[in-house]
């Protein structure tokens, strides 16, 4: 009986199980929820990259805040003790002081999802996330959450009047308070976590969100009027650790790189496509939704902060003039 248990050992040894395929397991956060527009991406670019490797690399996916918020999440990239993540680009500018990624937010600069993602897929886009290698990031991509829209609690706003006043939760960040006190609210900075208990309890009026996350937070339950505004945006960094990277074997890099580069246009389209859908599930949980009839007056109030910004960083400039020769 040894004899054969020994034999048989070394077969095992000799023989690796099909179960050890994976030679590499990456482990990815991102702060949304698993029926959420990153999750998608997370998962089109796990599928790529095993594709890539036959199987030999294996990205996990970790969402709802599992390995922390946006925050948490880059600063353990930098760090190294996170393989990789899907960052929201506010995240960045704020913790990072890399004003240049605010670019991607300049309200009503960019028309489309298909233009922003042509951009993003450029060596524009690729300018950007190399900015980020010396501060021990490997910026990889690009996954968009969606045109950025508003969620009122307690009236449709149809006007720019209607904005006046308004207590509108945004992510804390220079630019986001600029442009939203240009329009007339009264912007609070607040964390992603904690907006549906403050539209519910009546802490806020309103929230700029895209309807991925209007949709996958629930928060029709707290907030009803939603009007069609698209005034930029959302996109996410898609990012590892710059040590893990680099200590990944060429052709593993290789394939990480491409898989993430393809998913850019690919996942733009998604979303892109999946607007209407959410549009009509929001409906469908009581969601009033209206376009807005002063476009013009919006953007010609936000102009000032575009052009304040524009010398913020010569990168900014750069995708600005990238999009317009789009155009």
């Amino acid at each position: 009986m040894n004899i054969r248990y020994g034999a048989f050992a070394v077969i095992a040894l000799l023989c690796p199980a099909a179960g050890w395929a994976q030679d590499y397991t990456l482990k990815f956060g991102h702060a949304a929820t698993s029926t959420h527009l990153f999750q998608d991406g997370l998962v089109m670019f796990a599928e790529k990259v095993a594709d890539k490797t036959d199987g030999k690399v294996k990205v996990e996916i970790f969402g709802d805040r599992q390995l922390g918020d946006d925050k948490q999440l880059l600063e353990g990239v930098q760090l190294g003790t996170i393989d990789g993540a899907l960052v929201s680009v506010p995240t960045i500018p704020l913790t990072l002081n890399a004003p240049a990624f605010d670019a991607l937010q300049l309200p009503f600069l960019v028309p489309s999802y298909d233009k922003m993602a042509e951009v993003l897929s450029s060596d524009v886009g690729s300018q950007f996330l190399d900015t980020l290698t010396p501060l021990g990031i490997k910026g990889l991509g690009y996954v968009e959450a969606g045109q950025r829209h508003f969620l009122s609690r307690t009236k449709q706003v149809t006007t720019v009047d209607d904005f006046k006043g308004l207590k509108t939760r945004i992510v804390p960040t220079p630019l986001h308070k600029a442009i939203w006190e240009a329009v007339g609210t009264s912007p609070i900075g607040m964390a992603f976590g904690e907006v549906f208990s403050a539209l519910e309890t009546g802490t806020i009026d309103a929230v700029e969100i895209n309807l991925s996350s209007a949709y996958a937070e629930s928060y029709y339950e707290a907030a009803k009027k939603v009007t069609l505004t698209g005034h930029y945006f959302w996109p996410g960094v898609l990012m590892m650790s710059g040590a893990k990277f680099d200590s990944l074997p060429e052709d593993v890099q290789k394939a990480i790189a491409e898989a993430a580069h393809e998913v850019i246009v690919e996942q733009y389209a998604l979303a892109r496509d999946q607007e209407a859908e959410t549009a009509r599930k929001l409906e469908e949980k009581g969601a009033i939704i209206s376009q807005f009839s002063e476009l013009p007056e919006m953007q010609a109030r936000v102009q000032p902060v575009v052009d304040a910004w524009l010398t913020k960083d010569p990168l900014i400039q750069v995708f600005v003039d990238a999009v317009r020769a789009t155009n």
